[in-house]
């Protein structure tokens, strides 16, 4: 269908077409979801669970290219994996969770 604009004669010229995101890995939304249970996690100190929260914002930047997500949210979680409160459950989860990225990558 040809849009017309009443001050110009003539069709209007085609809109660009939107970009598009980047493509996402299929397991990365099995991440995310493993970065929210552990951001929820009340056992686990408040800066681990804000960690987990920003990893996750990290994986969900569209903007950025995949790998570079990817390396930004696994410096932030090898960051929490070696906090000395960290107990030994929600070390293990980060630790799957960081695998699971570099799985990706």
């Amino acid at each position: 269908m040809t849009t017309y604009h009443p001050a110009h004669k003539g069709p209007l010229p085609a809109a660009e077409p939107p970009a598009r995101a980047p493509p996402a890995s299929p397991g990365l939304g099995s991440i995310m979801d493993m970065l929210t249970q552990i951001a929820e996690d009340n056992t686990l100190p408040k800066n681990v669970r804000r960690g987990a929260q920003g990893a996750w914002e990290e994986l969900a930047r569209e903007s950025v290219a995949e790998d570079l997500r990817i390396s930004s949210a696994v410096g932030i979680l090898d960051d929490l994996a070696n906090d000395v409160n960290l107990p030994v459950h929600g070390r293990t989860s980060i630790w799957s969770v960081i695998s699971r990225l570099e799985s990706l990558s």
